[in-house]
């Protein structure tokens, strides 16, 4: 293994990596279009929650990615792509890290450089593990390298053993009670503030570490993987620079409250939401860098083979969809405590999925599009008409979940309709990254309360700018990047074309 992150192609690899460097756009371009899809993806991300709501950010960025680098593949392949590029990123969410912020911000500790170091590291250690499953589970899908749902699922069972294993080995003893904590523990505790009346939360990223080890050391080198070997690196390294990035940026406002209100920043500081600036950094480095780092191996995606048939049958699938949707919305929606330990461990909730995606042909875009949309939906009716009752529970049911699910899944159905058509993967998509941008885009800023910048500003106002911004280059991202060549992309779509199934 050399230094360098990025690998040295093979003689095999060559003349691949001459047609990957033809076809494929500025590295710029990628680069500005994953951090536009990572930022306003996470900033999203934060009013929704962790698991389900760190699924915005992985389509969106799977949806830049394979339009951009995977041109003339077919869509059955690219959404398989996306969807393991959700699922992965979702596990990351059950980690606790709000104590681990706090060690950089929190007014107790301003001041104390220990505890600030400290909560940095937490943040890079947390930001990796979390950016690390979801490139690894997107180069599982993009890999030359074929993966047997079978095998999948044996691999998940292992990496739940091992999340076991490793809670033991690096987040125990956990019993605050008796003031018993694990040697390394990145949330607050009474090194920090010794006096203090604190409320230790039980940490997982050791055990979720150890699993993302054994995840690459099987598709990495036992499977001989090289897109997992070092898409995976670039996720670790994008991920824990953009969690300590971001949070340099909030910790930094803490620290200097003074200076912001007595410079000429003073008339924006009550404006900004420093968290969400916090989490829209992190989305756009971690995106910046994992799609540098996609670019960099393009040579090893393997869109040329042949897709092979479907595993399961259609009433399987619908059957698995009926299941994981049950859950879904009784783990988001609904309180009961065997069902939350089971989800929160987070790899339990991925199981069916990854199996289900890999072997089925409709689950791979009822996942990217309805499945994901479906908990964000939901959240935004229950902040809206039944916390806040700014518009009457009937007409919400119909705006803000009806509507853009049924939207996503007659999208989903037609899409799948043209799953192994050369070249479709193209229509795939920039569909879905326009239906997604705009939907999830609307859906956060209704949540946000319609801050339009011609009114009085509140504190989401400038973060309503960034998505905007973000949602009109991805809008342009779809609409005119071209396939590789008037050959290669039979199924591509006008912009206002009817979708070709």
């Amino acid at each position: 293994m050399t230094s360098d992150i990025n690998p040295v192609p093979s003689p095999d690899h060559s003349s691949r990596q001459a047609i990957a460097e033809q076809a494929s756009p500025a590295l710029w371009l990628v680069v500005v279009l994953s951090a536009m899809a990572g930022g306003m993806g996470w900033g999203i991300r934060g009013q929704y929650g962790h698991e389900t709501g760190a699924m915005i950010a992985g389509v969106l960025v799977g949806c830049v990615l394979v339009l951009m680098l995977c041109r003339g593949a077919t869509s059955l392949f690219v959404a398989r792509a996306v969807a393991m590029c959700a699922l992965g990123i979702s596990i990351g969410g059950s980690m606790t890290y709000g104590q681990t912020l706090g060690l950089t911000q929190d007014a107790d500790l301003i001041g104390n450089f220990a505890a600030l170091r400290w909560g940095l590291l937490g943040t890079f250690v947390k930001g990796a593990i979390w950016i690390g499953f979801a490139a690894a589970f997107f180069a599982l899908a993009l890999s030359e390298t074929r993966y047997r749902p079978l095998e999948l699922a044996l691999l998940l069972l292992v990496m739940l053993f091992l999340l076991f294993a490793g809670v033991q080995l690096f987040n125990a003893p956990f019993d605050p009670a008796a003031k018993e904590l694990p040697k390394i523990y990145f949330s607050d505790d009474w090194r920090w503030e010794p006096g203090a009346a604190l409320q230790p939360r039980a940490e997982r990223w050791g055990g979720l570490l150890l699993a993302l080890a054994g995840l690459y050391l099987y598709a990495g080198w036992i499977r001989g993987d090289r897109l997992v070997r070092w898409l995976t690196l670039w996720g670790v390294v994008g991920g824990g620079l953009g969690f300590a990035t971001g949070q340099c940026v909030q910790s930094f406002h803490a620290w200097n409250v003074d200076m912001f209100r007595e410079s000429w920043f003073a008339p924006w500081e009550p404006h900004i939401n420093w968290w969400n600036m916090m989490e829209t950094t992190f989305g756009a480095v971690w995106g910046a860098i994992v799609g540098t780092g996609l670019w960099m191996n393009r040579h090893l995606i393997g869109k040329d083979q042949q897709e092979e048939p479907p595993e399961i049958t259609l009433p399987a699938e619908w059957l698995l969809i009926a299941v994981h949707v049950t859950a879904l919305v009784a783990w988001n929606f609904g309180s009961f405590r065997q069902l939350d330990w089971f989800a929160d461990l987070a790899i339990t909730m991925v199981i069916i999925p990854v199996i289900a995606v890999s072997a089925g042909r409709l689950w791979p875009y009822l996942l990217t599009l309805p499945i994901v949309t479906l908990p964000i939906a939901g959240k935004t009716l229950r902040q809206l008409c039944y916390e806040q009752k700014q518009l009457d529970v009937e007409v919400g049911w119909i705006v803000y979940v009806a509507a853009p699910l049924l939207l996503m899944t007659v999208a989903a159905l037609l899409l799948a309709r043209g799953a192994t058509k050369p070249g479709s993967g193209s229509t795939f998509s920039r569909w879905s990254l326009l239906l997604m941008t705009w939907t999830l885009f609307t859906l956060n800023f209704a949540f946000f309360e319609f801050p339009w910048p011609w009114e009085a500003w509140t504190t989401r106002t400038p973060n309503a700018i960034i998505f905007s911004i973000c949602t009109i280059g991805l809008t342009a991202a779809a609409l005119f990047i071209a396939p590789t060549s008037p050959s290669t992309d039979k199924s591509e779509l006008k912009p206002d074309a009817t979708i070709d199934t």
